[in-house]
């Protein structure tokens, strides 16, 4: 092994930063918006499909369907979960990381935009967690999940009769209509798509820069950390 090389892998030390619930959300959420994605995009512009079979082999569209409801489901409740999560876990998890009430959290939102936008020499992210900006537009990503949820309720409102989406009767009233909830329900799902293209992009791109194993930290729950960076990174907490 190149000397030098050994030498910058031995300045690192392994921190664990995701727990177990944290992991667990961020996948199940990937899986749901995914397949949530693909049977809304179905569901708002179906194919015409036509069959010769027995018609009850044909309900392709109601199992679309069926199958949107339930992962509708489980958005919202790993969403709630994720809500009581950023009050129970660890420092990382913390609701304070997600929205910007300090100057500190603003400069580095500067910061970091510059590293992804402009290009300029990246210097260790102080934050060994997720850094200011993808903090924050978190954040704003939280507002859409739940936007999404009430808009997509509200929807299903009209056509069950159960308690749960009667609930969310009252969301198209609100919003000018059912085809307006319709609309906004409908843009929300490009915002997940086209954001978990620029999540993916500036994972792989921030491993690359900082190496301190930001894209598996989401497997295992560990990243790492330069030698002597720890204490300055205590002293931001304060």
């Amino acid at each position: 092994m190149d000397k030098a090389l050994q030498s910058e892998r031995m300045l690192m030390h392994p921190k664990y930063v995701w727990e177990v619930p944290v992991r667990i959300y961020h996948w199940a959420n990937a899986l749901s918006i995914a397949i949530l994605s693909v049977t809304g995009y179905i569901i708002g512009d179906p194919p015409a499909i036509q069959s010769a079979s027995e018609a009850s082999y044909s309900y392709w569209f109601g199992t679309v369907r069926y199958v949107h409801f339930i992962f509708a489901y489980v958005f919202l409740v790993n969403f709630v979960f994720r809500v009581y999560w950023g009050f129970a876990g660890n420092r990382y998890a913390n609701w304070r990381n997600y929205i910007p009430y300090s100057k500190r959290h603003w400069m580095d939102m500067w910061e970091i935009t510059k590293v992804d936008v402009l290009q300029v020499k990246c210097s260790n992210n102080p934050n060994l967690g997720h850094n200011a900006l993808a903090s924050f537009t978190y954040f704003l990503t939280f507002l859409a999940f739940l936007l999404q949820v009430l808009t997509g309720f509200g929807i299903y409102a009209a056509m069950s009769p159960a308690w749960f989406p009667q609930l969310f009767a009252w969301v198209p009233a609100l919003l000018g209509g059912d085809l307006l909830t319709r609309e906004i329900h409908h843009i929300l799902m490009w915002f997940f798509i086209l954001f978990a293209m620029v999540h993916v992009y500036l994972v792989f791109y921030h491993d690359y820069i900082e190496r301190n194993g930001v894209t598996s930290s989401m497997i295992g729950g560990w990243k790492f950390q330069e030698e002597g960076k720890e204490e300055r990174e205590i002293e931001l907490d304060k």
